[in-house]
């Protein structure tokens, strides 16, 4: 797709369905604030 419309941004996305008591994603992805605060 990018080779026929360079000029146009594409973003994907999911929607998780499971998360553990702390409100994480099933598997590991961990603490999404953390990973975009580097904290």
């Amino acid at each position: 797709m990018h080779k026929d419309h360079p000029d146009i941004p594409v973003y994907t996305a999911v929607v998780d369905s499971v998360l553990n008591s702390k409100g994480y994603i099933v598997p590991g992805l961990g603490d999404a604030g953390d990973r975009l605060f580097n904290t």
